[in-house]
């Protein structure tokens, strides 16, 4: 994928992604990770691209501030944890704890922030295996694999062969959102589409799914703005 860069503070990298399919010059800003993304048509030149990100370039730079800022929890800090601020403190025992409703984290502070991922990663493999088999129950159907990623453009992944892929971020999110994605996926295993047909059955499985859904969409972002190292964007 071509970049195009804007100068300024800080610098913009813009992603050119060229679309068949595209009648005009168009912006997207993830709310995300911040990815900027210019989709452009096939006949359209680099320099009409470049033009097009100068002229909108205060709009870009507005949808970035508005994310929430990045912070890497550690001693004294706080995390999300099904919803919740979670309070984090020095522990004594050899693994992280969740002991009256704060994060007991051993050793060295500064490995802090990678053992609360791992922490929050086994939490999400437990809480998503058991919610994906209660909703295949009633479906009627079996999950294949459940695997954890840290996705970016999704929350959760069916594949034809049954294979789950999630968000181990979803722990962080109310215990409801979080079975709403397991039963949203789940229900790919009847429906591998968005048809009115596959909403029929998401609805059979979790009647409630659209505030949860809603809460997703408006907080989404808040889950992705924790880095767990220097390195993770």
């Amino acid at each position: 994928m071509a970049i195009l860069h804007l100068s300024g503070e800080p610098n913009i990298e813009i992603n050119l992604r060229r679309n068949s399919r595209a009648r005009r010059l168009s912006l997207r800003v993830s709310q995300l990770d911040g990815r900027v993304t210019l989709t452009l048509p096939l006949s359209a030149s680099r320099l009409e691209a470049t033009g097009f990100a100068r002229e909108k370039e205060s709009w870009i730079r507005g949808q970035l501030n508005r994310r929430p800022n990045g912070s890497i929890p550690g001693i004294g800090g706080t995390v999300l944890f099904q919803g919740r601020e979670v309070p984090i403190i020095a522990g004594a025992k050899r693994s992280v704890q969740l002991q009256d409703g704060q994060l007991l984290v051993p050793g060295d502070t500064n490995k802090a922030p990678a053992r609360i991922a791992a922490y929050l990663k086994v939490a999400a493999r437990d809480q998503l295996g058991s919610a994906c088999d209660t909703y295949a129950a009633k479906v009627g159907r079996r999950v294949n694999r459940l695997s954890l990623r840290d996705t970016r453009s999704r929350w959760g992944s069916c594949t034809v062969d049954g294979n789950l892929m999630f968000s181990w971020r979803l722990i962080m999110a109310p215990a409801e959102v979080l079975n709403y994605v397991a039963a949203h996926e789940v229900a790919h295993l009847i429906q591998m589409n968005h048809s009115p047909a596959y909403w029929a059955v998401v609805a059979e499985i979790f009647p409630n799914y659209k505030a949860p859904r809603q809460w997703l969409r408006q907080n989404g972002a808040q889950l992705h703005s924790y880095r767990f190292s220097q390195l993770t964007p």
